[in-house]
């Protein structure tokens, strides 16, 4: 019977980085669900659809093409979109088009898939509430707001990416009010889910955390 590891939480918590050196020490696949969703918002940014045109959105989502390749890499209807899904326009946009039920209903069920027959880690905002809440693990991955602005500034200077700490922060505050605030399937922590924090954490510290928690789970 697969194995699922769900580890959910805001951005900018390390979440991507985590997940994946995990998966590589413990023999996981690594899905990461925000890329999925990143492709919709790129898809109808590209074709100049709002997030509420409903029957263009319908239209995307009916043709859209979305393939999660090992190392991080993703394609979108065949081109490889891995470095422009993570651009800060696709950022300003995602939450809003991933609260859709229409973009909900075609995705959660493609990620449910990729975890009946594999021991799966799967990062997203909604892994142990909605698409696996009976995960073997469950972890919320929490970070003070303005570290969370820190690392993404950072990220975006090794990136090229020119925009001010400032402009950082009040893209992530207004991110993290969108996913905490919708009607479908909002960011929250499941009571069975072990908080992590990672505002005063090293990378290898989340994730030797994390691991400690599935070792237990596995010798159960």
């Amino acid at each position: 019977m697969a194995f699922i590891v769900a580890i959910d939480g805001p951005a900018g918590t390390g979440k991507g980085t985590v997940t994946k050196i995990l998966a590589k020490r413990n023999g996981f696949i690594y899905i990461d669900t925000g890329a999925m969703y990143r492709c919709v918002t790129l898809e109808c940014i590209n074709r100049g659809i709002l997030p509420n045109e409903t029957k263009k959105i319908n239209e995307v989502l009916e043709n859209i093409d979305i393939k999660l390749m090992p190392d991080s890499v993703v394609f979108l209807n065949g081109k490889d979109v891995s470095e422009e899904i993570r651009t800060p326009n696709v950022d300003k946009f995602v939450a809003k088009f991933a609260e859709l039920k229409e973009v909900r209903d075609k995705l959660t069920p493609i990620q449910q898939a990729m975890g009946k027959n594999a021991d799966v880690i799967m990062e997203g905002r909604d892994i142990g509430t909605v698409v696996f809440p009976n995960a073997d693990v469950k972890i919320f991955l929490d970070c003070a707001l303005e570290e969370r602005a820190n690392r993404r500034y950072k990220q975006n200077l090794e990136k090229g990416i020119e925009q001010s700490y400032q402009e950082v922060l009040k893209a992530i505050v207004e991110r993290h009010r969108l996913e905490t605030e919708r009607e479908i399937a909002p960011l929250t922590k499941t009571e069975d889910a072990i908080l992590v924090d990672s505002t005063d954490m090293t990378i290898e510290e989340v994730v030797n955390t994390i691991e400690e928690v599935i070792r237990r789970k596995n010798n159960d």
